[in-house]
């Protein structure tokens, strides 16, 4: 009778908590304070091979992770040992970095929901002979795509161009054999991606 009482409570308990964060992780991006010290990131939809990184205003890395997990991710961070300052934590997907930015102040941790921005990443893609450039552009930010031909330790320039009010930038290009870097720069995001032909 002890031990059915025991697994009673301990199978509500669980219930519980998992209503509780299955109730937190409505957002896409949640951020939840627990007690003073530790703050609580839930995210949405994540992948395995997702990475996630805490960095400074500066852009150092402070916190690095791969994620091994598909669907909820949840973990507790500690961050009122930070410096004072700006920090942010990131998490690359495959096509999109979703960012969520944080103040650190006298060992108060403060979020603002409405500065969490999306940026997104270009797709290219190598397929009989051809190379497709695309990239989602809703906020209509100047992109630039620049492609260097690759000769030993020199790099030409062979195309350039800046792409201005486009929402879906397409590009494809026929490249002679040899070997190619393709730079698509964005505001301060730059992607660069190596061609072999």
């Amino acid at each position: 009778m002890k031990n059915t009482f025991k697994s009673t409570k301990k199978g509500i308990l669980m219930v519980a908590l998992l209503a509780t964060f299955i109730g937190f992780a409505k957002d896409s991006n949640s951020l939840i304070k627990k007690g003073a010290r530790e703050t609580a990131l839930v995210l949405e939809n994540v992948k395995v091979g997702n990475l996630l990184t805490i960095k400074d205003n500066y852009g150092i890395i402070l916190y690095k992770e791969a994620i091994k997990i598909k669907g909820i991710y949840t973990k507790g961070f500690d961050l009122t040992e930070l410096p004072n300052g700006e920090y942010v934590f990131e998490l690359e997907k495959d096509l999109e970095i979703n960012t969520i930015p944080f103040t650190v102040a006298n060992s108060v941790v403060s979020f603002d929901k409405t500065a969490e921005t999306t940026t997104y990443k270009p797709y290219v893609k190598q397929e009989n002979g051809l190379v497709y450039v695309t990239k989602f552009n809703p906020e209509l930010k100047e992109t630039t795509i620049n492609v260097y031909a690759l000769e030993g330790t020199e790099a030409t320039l062979r195309f350039s161009e800046e792409i201005t009010n486009s929402q879906t930038i397409e590009k494809v290009f026929k490249l002679r054999k040899g070997n190619y870097k393709i730079e698509i720069s964005s505001e301060n995001n730059e992607h660069t991606v190596f061609i072999n032909n």
